[in-house]
């Protein structure tokens, strides 16, 4: 006797005859005969008693099939035959539907989730399409019915789900000189230990370029100054023995002569050992300027994942005070500041200039003229942002200005804003790390749910009570996917356990990963902070002191529960100001059909992201710094602050160092500048026009516009999806 019923989504349900019956009446209906009760019920009694006590929808079908080809009413088996097969392809017409339009190459939030990504190449579709069928098998077969719920009534968002059958890991910051030191095979290929600059950037690039393969997420290097710094003195002394050669002369003693710095000087008036001396200067300056012009260039050519998209990569220096890494530091910033090909603002890397007091910030600091430098950079090609050494939660007991690897203890950013410091199963630091997986809740639906309620102190419990309940979900679902990750073999992950993951290079390759991953982190993330508290207070924190005193409260709580869920479950759980992209767009769209349109929640189509002041609101850079500051110590995974400016920062980099000091006055952790910049991709004009749609000197009409997305740099909007687009239009300039 049949008890339970397999769903075609992997649910167990209770076995109802009804369903059987509905079925057969409908097929008896499109018959000359008509319906014949009897028969209907003999069959489902048949069905039902003589059926295993487990089966599957479609073997009851099947059933169904044969009972009526049995019966004397075999015209209804052809009719049910035909019923389940326009079933069927009702329910693959929705992927039907969904497959042409990548294979007609529309523009829809389907095609546009990421504008990183050209879905209208040959391998960004075939890359969608794997993407678009894979989520509902990992719905179907791989989430907890309660996750599963909670994305169905739009509670949580599962970021990468496309890849969770993979068993890969998010993102991870490159210890690039285990690579530099010793080499590392991918693929076919092997690379030898580099010897020079030029060397050492191309394997930079490699090593970026490969872990993307690798991963779902990000490629950061946590300290490029100081890891390409030894190759700048190798190239010098490479220089001396060319030298050498041609002059004849004895020049070894210059080999190991100490300078201040790498300045390229003319080399009149000078003789002896002092002319070839800074001959050999000038020739690494250039040397290192073509090797960094050369990384630049790479990353943001070369693609990976499936060839349809460029590395996702990130890059943090500014606290080598060496000549050697003062010389890498300036040569990327002129680089950077130059542009790439005919003068085209670089969009991969996302640089990060590490501000630190006594290093790289005071004017009495020995890299004060680069970050002056960095500043001039930012005011016109929006890199590098920056990252506050200075910040309380940002600060290691360990750091000492005399030691030659104190950027193991410094904190990297990656991506948009992903910050992996703090562990609790290994070293604290940034160096060889990254994020497992992260997941994001929808506080605006959680606060909607409660507005009926009158009474504003019985609103806000109810709130607390329901984020408790999906926290709780949101922290089995993210043990469940780890539980899944570190069954993935060391050989899956080649470069990544072989060189750069910390432990990894210790296990055996026919063995899993689950020794080493849990230094990684689980990110619990969040969207639209700012129309929560609308909807719990009719004034979001911008604007409200109460608003913002419970704005703190809820991600405070946050970060207690999570900080409660790293000590019952031992993993690295942290809080992550989502950088919400097409996901901004999904909760709202699902919220809006089924609350409506709520003034000021769900009015626009798109929830703010994370903690933010929402863009459309008009206030001063300093406000914005005082209400959005404080959440970035509560979110240990990931934060960012930025400021709209207006008009034309190219010749104004004092506005960029204004922003970084509301950075050091207000405790915050990392911030970007965002600014108007247009270029004309036919002759290479720039400016900073609000609106410009042809090039004032050579009549052009194709107009490159630079938009920051949610971290990262896009240098078309016709890659973003409606909502993000909305959001770019209601964006004000924080004056």
């Amino acid at each position: 006797m049949i008890q339970v019923v397999v769903k075609r989504d992997g649910r167990v349900v209770g076995y109802n005859e009804e369903k059987i019956k509905a079925a057969i009446r409908k097929a008896m209906l499109t018959t000359d005969l008509g319906e014949d009760e009897s028969l209907i019920q003999k069959i489902a009694d048949r069905i039902g008693t003589q059926g295993s006590e487990r089966m599957t929808v479609e073997e009851i079908q099947d059933r169904v099939e044969l009972e009526l080809m049995d019966s004397s009413r075999k015209e209804v088996a052809s009719r049910y035959i035909a019923y389940r097969n326009q079933r069927s392809i009702a329910r693959k017409a929705k992927t039907r539907d969904m497959f042409l339009e990548i294979i007609e190459a529309k523009n829809n939030d389907i095609t546009r989730e990421n504008a990183n990504m050209n879905t209208d190449s040959p391998a960004g579709m075939m890359m969608k399409f794997a993407s678009e069928t894979t989520k509902p098998f990992v719905d179907d077969y791989l989430l907890s019915a309660e996750a599963r719920e909670a994305v169905r009534h739009n509670y949580i968002h599962i970021h990468d789900k496309d890849y969770y059958p993979t068993k890969s890991l998010t993102c991870v910051q490159h210890p690039l000189d285990r690579i530099l030191s010793n080499g590392f095979i991918a693929g076919h290929g092997e690379s030898r230990p580099a010897k020079r600059i030029e060397t050492a950037s191309i394997i930079a690039c490699i090593s970026l370029e490969t872990a993307q393969n690798e991963m779902h997420g990000g490629q950061a290097i946590p300290a490029i100054d100081f890891y390409l710094a030894p190759f700048v003195r190798t190239s010098f002394i490479e220089e001396i023995d060319t030298l050498q050669t041609l002059s004849g002369e004895d020049l070894s003693d210059l080999k190991t002569a100490t300078f201040p710095d790498y300045l390229k000087k003319d080399l009149t008036g000078l003789t002896g050992k002092e002319r070839y001396l800074q001959h050999a200067i000038n020739r690494t300056v250039s040397r290192v300027h073509q090797a960094m012009e050369a990384f630049i260039h790479n990353m943001n050519t070369i693609h990976s994942r499936g060839g349809n998209q460029v590395v996702f990569s990130s890059i943090n220096y500014g606290t080598d005070t060496s000549a050697e890494g003062r010389c890498i530091i300036r040569e990327l910033l002129n680089t950077t500041y130059e542009g790439v090909g005919n003068g085209a603002t670089a969009i991969f890397p996302i640089q990060i200039w590490k501000k630190k007091r006594g290093v790289s910030y005071l004017p009495e600091d020995p890299n004060y003229d680069l970050y002056r430098l960095a500043c001039k950079v930012t005011a016109r090609r929006f890199f590098p942002n920056f990252v506050n050494l200075d910040a309380t939660f940002n600060q290691h007991e360990k750091w000492r200005a005399d030691d030659p690897e104190r950027y193991k203890y410094e904190v990297a950013t990656m991506g948009c804003r992903t910050r992996v410091f703090e562990n609790r199963f290994g070293e604290k630091t940034s160096v060889g790390r990254g994020n497992l997986s992260f997941t994001t809740i929808n506080l605006v639906r959680l606060a909607i749910e409660c507005m009926p309620v009158q009474d504003q102190e019985e609103r806000i419990a109810l709130f607390f009570k329901k984020l408790d309940e999906v926290l709780e979900i949101t922290a089995r679902q993210l043990c469940d996917r780890f539980d899944f990750q570190k069954t993935a073999l060391v050989k899956q992950f080649p470069l990544l356990m072989s060189k750069l993951w910390n432990g990894g290079n210790k296990l055996n390759p026919e063995g899993t990963i689950e020794p080493v991953i849990n230094q990684g982190t689980l990110g619990v993330g969040f969207i639209g902070l700012a129309e929560c508290l609308i909807a719990l207070t009719g004034k979001h924190h911008g604007e409200s002191d109460d608003a913002q005193a419970l704005g703190l409260k809820i991600v405070s709580h946050m970060r207690s529960r999570v900080n409660d869920f790293s000590e019952r479950y031992q993993h690295n759980f942290s809080v992550l100001a989502t950088p919400a992209e097409g996901l901004s767009g999904k909760f709202t769209s699902k919220d809006r059909k089924t609350f409506g349109i709520l003034p000021g929640i769900t009015d626009k189509i798109y929830y703010t992201n994370s903690n933010h002041v929402p863009v459309y609101y008009h206030c001063s850079p300093r406000h914005k710094a005082e209400v959005e500051a404080p959440y970035h110590a509560l979110t240990g995974g990931g934060h960012i602050f930025y400021v709209e400016i207006d008009g034309d920062a190219t010749h104004n980099p004092d506005a960029i160092a204004a922003i970084v000091d509301l950075m050091d006055q207000h405790n915050i952790g990392y911030c970007s500048v965002n600014h108007n910049r247009n270029r004309c991709m036919d002759c290479g004009y720039e400016d900073a026009s609000a609106e410009l749609h042809e090039c004032p000197r050579c009549h052009s009409k194709a107009i490159d516009r630079l938009q920051r997305i949610t971290g990262y740099l896009v240098g078309t909007t016709d890659r973003w999806n409606n909502a993000k687009l909305a959001e770019l239009n209601d964006r004000v300039v924080h004056e």
